[in-house]
């Protein structure tokens, strides 16, 4: 059996889960939060206990069997305390700024890139070289600081470029002079 799949999920107080065939809705403090899981899972609730259960040993069912834990646990810490991605801005003039809901960069093209952040996401700038996405939805916070990146990700030369606030950009060495030339 898988061993994330077999951990139950602990449901904490004030936390609402109605499950409905394979449609699971999970309410709390931040928001709300639906997903519709694979047909063969099955999700059962005993107190404040989710288990998550497969048919077979199937190597399919197997897959799906931890996968559809690791949502559901997902989805019940994004209600009660939310996720957040921090990314940074390395070089001389790049920034960020919010103007009003959207987030404007300023990162070395001949325009600022603007970008508006979707339904249940919230973009916050601390310092001009600092970016912090949160939200209830791991997927979606995830995606949207993907997106920040890829804006200008970071090059391997001088590390300039929207990075994650955790990530190590391995440095190449650049070209060394001509000794001599053609002669």
């Amino acid at each position: 059996m898988s061993r994330i799949g077999r951990k139950p999920v602990q449901v904490p107080a004030g936390v609402e889960v109605s499950i409905d065939g394979n449609t699971v809705t999970v309410k709390g403090p931040r928001g709300k939060l639906t997903r519709q899981f694979p047909a063969e899972i099955t999700i059962t609730r005993e107190g404040d206990v989710l288990e998550v259960s497969r048919p077979s040993d199937a190597k399919p069912h197997r897959a799906l069997h931890g996968l559809s834990r690791a949502l559901l646990q997902n989805m019940v810490e994004g209600v009660t305390k939310g996720f957040q991605k921090s990314l940074e801005l390395v070089g001389v003039g790049y920034r960020a700024a919010k103007q009003g809901n959207k987030l404007v960069l300023t990162v070395g093209y001949s325009h600022p890139v603007e970008i508006v952040p979707g339904e249940g996401l919230e973009i916050e700038v601390p310092a001009p070289n600092k970016i912090i996405v949160k939200g209830i939805d791991k997927e979606a916070v995830g995606a949207l600081a993907a997106n920040i990146r890829d804006v200008r990700r970071p090059e391997p030369y001088k590390g300039k470029g929207i990075k994650y606030e955790d990530e190590y950009i391995r440095r190449k060495v650049g070209k060394t002079g001509a000794k001599g030339g053609k002669k």
